[in-house]
């Protein structure tokens, strides 16, 4: 097992190079036996996704967690939020596989140590330590096999209340996991005329690639929105965690002007004013809070944090920019895209305007995309501080709560490095598109010069 397929917050690599049969089997005993030993846990759940390997992973995994003595509520073909709230149902910890949103080849573990959220840093560091130490226990679990769907069903049935006004929907669930649930779920909502595009399940992803923050991705969801005069279109990643929007005229919404929208509803509703938001975000966010007389609290980018942090503190709404938004306002707090779906289009049914227009009279800031830099995952961090040095000199106003970032009175500039891959990721905004152009030839122009020196 080679350490390097232990992240930020999962584990995963490429299959069957990094994760296969073997490393499954390896890290059922190493989970089973951690949470017997550390956590008094002797009940876990386990749920795997649509992708090629999966099944033969989740049998080897299987394996692995009952011969450490761990019985197993088996979940089986699920989303990765339908086995976060299997885990909620059956007070356990548990165990996802998946890739998410990576490259059809790719497969991994989500697990968790808490009810708070996914594992995340130093807890999936010292499972690392503890699973390549190999020490496990041997026992004999059970396994008992539980169907989440009916409940969950009941759970979106019972968290949407829909408004009178008929609203035509384009889905793409680009062939993950989500395929096998969305039309079934949406179609409860009487109000809902819905368009399904790429809803086979397939994990060649013959489409476009499951991930909804990348815009290239979105490109059938838009001509189709366009082409069938649609009120909006929504997207899924590949386990149905991440979502992607796009407006009546088939332009994308980003996720920060989603979150707008949704704090919007929320903040005329709630006393608790509050909503989480990652440093990849716009500045508009803030401002939105503030105008409403809230609060908008930033923090690193990363799922497993932001869910953490919305769980711990008690928070109503927050995200981050990839497209993880979690609700906990009359929600359970765990990301599904599927629901935040709904919750969108709950609020567009009781309005009688375009979704556009849900988010008029916000900064007109420009910015870029996320920007990845390919760099190794030994030297990634190494460039981010002296990105940060760099910083320190020029006397920048910073935030480093994740790499760096560079807040400017009418701008900022973001500098990180990734969680999920040997990349750095940038971001940028500013007021003009002149402006824009300065800050982000500035800080690329810095990072491809300490890239070279390396």
């Amino acid at each position: 097992m080679d350490k390097r397929i232990f992240r930020e917050y999962d584990i995963r690599d490429v299959y069957p190079e990094y994760i296969n049969e073997d490393v499954a089997y390896t890290v059922g005993r190493s989970y089973g036996s951690i949470l017997i030993e550390r956590f008094n846990q002797n009940i876990c759940c386990v749920g795997y996704d649509n992708r090629l390997s999966s099944p033969s992973l989740h049998n080897s995994l299987l394996k692995g967690l009952t011969e450490s003595g761990m019985n197993v509520i088996d979940l089986g073909l699920c989303t990765t939020p339908m086995f976060f709230y299997g885990c909620i149902l059956n007070h356990s910890l548990g165990i996802m596989i998946t890739a998410s949103h990576n490259p059809k080849d790719d497969n991994g573990f989500k697990f968790s140590f808490d009810m708070l959220g996914n594992a995340r840093g130093k807890q999936v560091y010292d499972f690392r330590d503890y699973t390549l130490e190999g020490k496990f226990l041997s026992g004999n679990g059970i396994i008992k096999k539980y169907d989440i769907y009916p409940d969950y069903k009941l759970l979106f049935k019972n968290s949407i209340n829909m408004g009178n006004r008929k609203i035509k929907v384009v889905i793409d669930p680009g062939n993950g996991t989500t395929s096998l649930f969305a039309k079934e779920l949406y179609s409860m909502f009487d109000n809902l005329d819905i368009v399904m595009i790429n809803d086979i399940s397939d994990s060649t992803f013959p489409n476009h690639h499951p991930d909804p923050s990348v815009y290239e991705n979105l490109k059938q969801l838009q001509d189709k929105v366009k082409e069938v005069h649609a009120d909006c279109g929504i997207a899924f990643d590949g386990d149905g965690d991440r979502i992607g929007m796009v407006d009546e005229n088939g332009n994308i919404i980003s996720t920060d002007k989603l979150m707008v929208i949704v704090l919007r509803d929320l903040f005329n509703k709630l006393k608790d004013k509050r909503i989480l938001y990652d440093v990849k975000c716009s500045k508009i966010i803030e401002e939105e809070a503030k105008k409403l007389d809230g609060e908008a609290i930033i923090c690193r980018t990363g799922a497993s944090y932001t869910r953490y942090e919305i769980n711990k503190n008690n928070i109503p709404f927050g995200g981050e920019f990839s497209g993880h938004l979690v609700f906990r306002d009359n929600f359970l707090g765990f990301d599904s895209a599927m629901y935040v779906g709904l919750r969108i289009l709950e609020i567009l049914s009781n309005t009688n305007n375009t979704i556009s227009s849900l988010y008029d009279g916000i900064t007109n800031y420009v910015n870029t995309p996320e920007i990845k830099i390919k760099v190794t995952d030994d030297n990634k961090f190494n460039i981010v501080d002296k990105v940060i040095d760099y910083c320190k000199n020029k006397n920048y106003e910073t935030i480093l709560l994740d790499g760096v970032r560079v807040n400017f009175p009418d701008g900022w500039a973001l500098c990180r490095a990734s969680n999920t891959g040997p990349n750095l990721t940038l971001r940028f905004e500013a007021l003009s598109n002149e402006r824009l152009e300065e800050i982000k030839n500035e800080f690329i122009d810095v990072v491809n010069d300490i890239i070279k020196d390396l």
